[in-house]
């Protein structure tokens, strides 16, 4: 570590990394400590009233208050606040609301983002991220010199309803809008830039301006950014993006899997020093950033102001399912995750599922989605499994997937049935038969259940492999209007919606 970033290191994020190293022995007083602080602070507005927050006094009372919620039950009261509503959700007036965007359909989710949550959540997670990094890589040279900059990615917003001075948007132009000034001397691109609602055009713009800075780290979702480089590559005549930025050292990403993208980063930074930190920032809140780089689990982070509820996803769903709280989940099991955060979501279900490698401290990878899954025949294939299956794929023969969805044929007259996979590659297999086959049999060796259902093929046939064109999924986001940002694809869908639209598109012929 040079010395200015170990002078940077020890002023700024020394003190963080002492109050994480709490994690491993204090996780329940911390959870505790922060509902504690969240129930005080919302006691006197609409819902700490309607839910009696002044006579909540343990982590029991809170869960004896209220009913676990979904988007649906808050929807009402996060409409008032857009419209300017104090004290509903949260104390005081909230301003900036993310425009959720797990799914692509076109129904959208508001998430209140109030001043406290962009303080206490977000950009002390993106603050964590640096000290962490740093931590665990005491050879950097972050911040040495005085030209190394940092390219974030961010979306765009648009104002709120007819409220004053209040916008929605995506959470990344969100915390651009709103970032400390301390960052803006080193972050690139520009807000005028970065803000931009066309994304080709933006990344136009980036790929212009980033090509001919010191750019040290990167960060968002590894789609995006993956577009953005392949761009400067083009604008440049470069082959490699170590031409280009010799000392880039880390990218902070999130938002999507990294394992499809892993390859195509390596093919194009073939820096040895080169690092990859992945963080789980969401609409809803900034929840894990990896702290050991030869360890895919991330950390849960547990003073920020966010307090952690669990729901075995085994029970998901059912009356009268158990809600645990942290200090009570067990490595090894598929949770569906809830949240209350200073945002003003209250036992608030994400809509991810995640899974703890270990506790004290607890770490965890993400495994899906709560709706995003097959089980069309009790086959409970979940994204962690469809993500392992083609790494085992591709290693096998060499390819590398750059977009995919799957979704369930259901019987025929013959009453048979099986999966049907739309892939985009960026680098394709020889034989597509043999990556769909390798593909089975790795999905049958990771999930048990599948490996059940395709027993002799009785139930389940073969899965049915498409290639997709290139370009198919970017161009069926971009008819959607959601090209960049936080966008994503829907990796499994136990429906035919998604995967009719995108191979009508595939079969037209038209990418342009």
């Amino acid at each position: 570590m040079n010395i200015t970033t170990k002078f940077l290191n020890k002023l700024y994020f020394s003190r963080r990394q002492k109050a994480i190293s709490h994690y491993a022995t204090q996780a329940e007083a911390l959870q505790r400590k922060v509902l504690s602080h969240l129930v005080s602070c919302a006691k006197n507005t609409e819902w700490g009233r309607l839910h009696h927050f002044a006579d909540i006094h343990s982590y029991e009372d809170f869960a004896q208050s209220m009913e676990i919620n979904t988007y649906e039950e808050l929807k009402g009261y996060i409409h008032r606040m857009r419209e300017g509503e104090k004290d509903v959700l949260w104390r005081g007036q909230v301003r900036w609301f993310a425009k959720s965007s797990g799914t692509t359909n076109n129904k959208s989710k508001f998430i209140p983002v109030s001043k406290e949550g962009l303080r206490r959540i977000h950009y002390l997670g993106g603050s964590d991220c640096i000290s962490s990094y740093l931590a665990i890589n005491p050879q950097s040279r972050l911040f040495s010199g005085t030209a190394g900059k940092s390219l974030i990615l961010g979306g765009s917003h648009t104002p709120n309803l007819n409220t004053p001075n209040s916008l929605v948007g995506d959470l990344s132009a969100i915390l651009i809008e709103n970032i400390p000034k301390a960052v803006n001397i080193t972050r690139i691109p520009e807000k005028s830039v970065a803000l931009m609602e066309d994304f080709e055009q933006k990344r136009d713009c980036i790929a212009r301006i980033a090509m001919n800075l010191d750019v040290r780290n990167i960060s968002g979702v590894p789609s995006w950014m993956l577009s953005v480089l392949h761009r400067m590559l083009e604008i440049s005549g470069k082959q490699t993006i170590d031409e280009i930025w010799p000392n880039l050292e880390v990218f902070f990403h999130g938002g999507v899997a990294f394992t499809p993208y892993r390859e195509q980063y390596k093919n194009i930074i073939r820096l040895p020093h080169m690092h990859y930190m992945e963080t789980y920032n969401a609409s809803e809140g900034f929840f894990g950033i990896q702290t050991d780089l030869n360890d895919p689990a991330m950390m849960l982070m547990i003073d920020y102001d966010i307090f952690y509820e669990f729901i075995p996803m085994e029970e998901f769903g059912k009356p009268n399912a158990r809600v645990l709280p942290l200090w009570k989940v067990e490595p090894g099991v598929n949770y569906a995750m809830v949240i209350s955060t200073s945002c003003g979501l209250w036992r608030y279900q994400i809509g991810d599922t995640v899974k703890f490698t270990q506790k004290n401290p607890y770490k965890f990878v993400i495994t899906g989605r709560t709706k995003h899954f097959i089980n069309a025949f009790g086959e409970e294939l979940i994204v962690d499994n469809a993500e392992k299956g083609l790494e085992q794929a591709c290693i096998a023969t060499g390819a590398q997937v750059k977009e995919y969805t799957a979704a369930p044929i259901f019987m025929d007259a013959n009453a048979k049935c099986r999966h049907q996979w739309l892939v985009e590659f960026a680098k394709r297999p020889s034989s597509l038969d043999e990556f769909a086959a390798i593909l089975d049999r790795s999905l049958q060796a990771i999930n048990s259940d599948y490996e059940a259902k395709r027993h002799k093929n009785i139930t389940l046939q073969p899965l049915e492999m498409i290639e997709a064109q290139p370009g198919l999924f970017d161009l069926w986001l971009k008819n959607k209007g959601k090209l960049g940002g936080q966008h994503k694809i829907p990796r499994l869908s136990n429906s035919r919606e998604y995967i009719e639209e995108l191979l009508k598109l595939n079969e037209n012929g038209s990418m342009k």
